[in-house]
């Protein structure tokens, strides 16, 4: 999405008084600078992104052969709905995968993503959700605020290693807290204040 379009929209949800916003181009390009390496030859699943509206799909269908992916999955909550502020009212949830440039013009086109429709809603806790999780060997998104307890729990019940850009707020959860004291959570480097996503990978 070009950025004047990114910006009218965030603009006019501020107006609207929506609260639903999608993570920053910036935040994400400051914090997964720092992981390059650890991206060569994996599959990243961003399990709670709009694909067409989503910027860690954008970053990682734009850098996939910089990063040296393997496979990049991304799927939606019965979110169809072109519009940034869609609430979720479609019947069917979609997924993409994506293997990289095939035409070489340097852009992630149409006819190169594998669009797939799934049988229910996506909701990162459905079976089907789950069967692509197992296939990813890094999760990488900004989960639903509301729930991050469970969507943290889950990442380490299939031992994934994992980048979450969300709020510091969440480091307060008792279920959060002791996961940083273990050193299995812990903040990015770009996480300097209060003001600043949160991250962590395990």
């Amino acid at each position: 999405m070009p950025k004047t379009a990114l910006n009218r929209n965030l603009h006019q949800a501020k107006n609207a008084k929506k609260d639903e916003f999608y993570t920053q181009l910036t935040d994400i390009e400051n914090e997964l600078k720092h992981y390059k390496a650890h991206f060569k030859n994996k599959v990243v699943y961003c399990n709670c992104d709009d694909p067409r509206m989503s910027n860690f799909f954008h970053y990682f269908s734009y850098n996939f052969e910089d990063l040296g992916l393997k496979k990049l999955i991304t799927t939606c909550y019965q979110n169809q709905n072109r519009d940034l502020f869609s609430k979720h009212t479609s019947e069917q949830a979609i997924y993409l995968e994506y293997y990289g440039d095939k035409n070489n013009n340097k852009t992630p086109d149409v006819e190169e993503i594998g669009v797939q429709y799934l049988k229910g809603d996506g909701d990162f806790r459905s079976a089907e959700s789950i069967a692509l999780l197992q296939q990813a060997d890094i999760v990488v998104t900004n989960p639903p605020f509301s729930l991050f307890r469970e969507y943290v729990a889950q990442l380490i019940q299939y031992d994934k290693k994992f980048i979450i850009l969300g709020n510091l707020n969440a480091i307060t959860y008792k279920e959060i807290f002791p996961l940083i004291k273990k050193n299995k959570l812990w903040f990015g480097p770009s996480i300097h204040s209060g003001d600043r996503e949160f991250g962590g990978t395990r």
